[in-house]
């Protein structure tokens, strides 16, 4: 178990300055081109005025949604980042569980709210919750408890590695039913990331790695659909009028931006021509409306919200906080996994899987429960300040030892 030292004075929240300068201009970065790729659906068709609509219904704007969104993104995670981690500790097996609940609940026609041909929402007061995203940060706090109680067996055992996997498996088998391949993807890569960084076996961490593998490829397989995103990713341009259109249409956006883009708001693609475009596909838009250059600044944007984040969580683990450590490193992962899938599928790099873009792609619940991820590392560096801050010579032992 992690050890918490409660400091003799009253316990300060450090801020994070630098993390905050980042996830600012994710954030910002993202509300801007989310409504760069859904202000032309204002326009009025007759008239042609362009904020009518948004002013006669503002609270069925996407824009205007985005930034409730947000908003209570930032309430949630001023509760998030108020809570001791001693607590989520204690409570993250439960979480989990709850998660499954949940997932078992939208499977269910009377809870589960059915879009696109997949029941993956439950709607409650009125705000439709995609359960996924809260088993996505579910399973970070799980699996952070899990390493810490089993850190010693995790490194012996290849059992220890396969025991949480069960759990997750439960998880991603009621993700399939949705059907939701890419989260309980994104699951599993959660779990074997934390794994793999708290010390398994290499050797045992590949075979199992294989494994899973194998098992997802038969998955694919074994579904008509997916095996057509895999062809359209071969070949993005065989049948651009239909399997392919996606795709083929975000690689023109791409083809369209060059190095500078044709500016904000100028893109043509998103007029009908790139589905989900302020979603799925927001990276497109950037790339077709900023060009190279707004190509790159996303990327260096999570490059160095990942390493941020893996940096709180070295600082963690030296002050001898394991379980903080973990969830930060877990919270790594996950962005930058979603991140690359994301941007991979946009560019053509992977097959095309309906993934959000973390902090930027329009989206209720992916937006509140990302902020409530960021909020919880905002806690895991404040915790850690706070030790080093009151505890001096350990702090400089743990260093020394190291």
């Amino acid at each position: 178990m992690s050890r918490y030292i409660k400091p003799a004075h009253k316990e300060a929240f450090h801020f994070d300055g630098l993390l905050a300068l980042i996830i600012a201009f994710i954030v910002l970065l993202g509300f801007v081109m989310v409504a760069s790729s859904s202000l032309h659906w204002a326009v009025s068709k007759e008239d042609g005025s362009l904020f009518d609509p948004l002013f006669a219904a503002p609270l069925q704007h996407e824009i205007v949604k985005q930034l409730i969104h947000i908003g209570l993104g930032v309430l949630l995670g001023f509760y998030i980042a108020n809570t001791p981690m001693r607590k989520w500790e204690r409570r993250g097996s439960w979480l989990f569980i709850l998660g499954l609940l949940l997932l078992a609940l939208v499977l269910n026609k009377h809870f589960g709210f059915e879009s696109h041909h997949s029941r993956r929402w439950l709607q409650i007061f009125g705000q439709n919750i995609q359960v996924s995203e809260l088993v996505k940060f579910f399973s970070v706090i799980y699996m952070a408890g899990y390493v810490t109680r089993h850190h010693q067996s995790i490194r012996k055992s290849a059992f220890s590695l396969i025991k949480p996997l069960l759990l997750i498996g439960i998880a991603c088998g009621l993700l399939l039913l949705e059907p939701d391949f890419g989260s309980s993807v994104v699951i599993v890569i959660i779990a074997m990331g934390i794994m793999f960084l708290a010390g398994a076996q290499l050797s045992q961490f590949i075979i199992l790695f294989l494994i899973l593998g194998a098992a997802a490829t038969l998955m694919v397989i074994a579904k008509p659909y997916r095996m057509l995103r895999v062809a359209s990713f071969t070949d993005p341009w065989d049948d651009v009028k239909g399997s392919d259109f996606q795709l083929s249409n975000a690689l023109i956006s791409f083809g369209r931006g060059e190095w500078s883009g044709v500016g904000l708001g100028s893109g043509v693609q998103k007029l009908s021509y790139l589905p989900e475009a302020h979603t799925d596909f927001l990276f497109a838009v950037i790339g077709e409306e900023l060009g190279f250059v707004g190509v790159l600044t996303v990327i260096t944007l999570f490059a160095a919200l990942v390493w941020r984040a893996f940096t709180i969580a070295k600082a963690a683990e030296l002050a001898g906080q394991n379980f903080s450590a973990y969830i930060a490193y877990g919270l790594g992962v996950w962005f930058g996994f979603q991140a690359f899938v994301n941007i991979g599928v946009n560019m053509g790099v992977l097959p095309t899987k309906g993934l959000t873009l973390p902090l930027m792609s329009y989206g209720g619940s992916s937006m509140m429960i990302m902020c409530c991820a960021v909020a919880l590392l905002f806690r895991v560096h404040s915790e850690t300040a706070e030790l080093n801050a009151s505890s001096p010579k350990k702090r400089f032992g743990a260093w020394a030892n190291r």
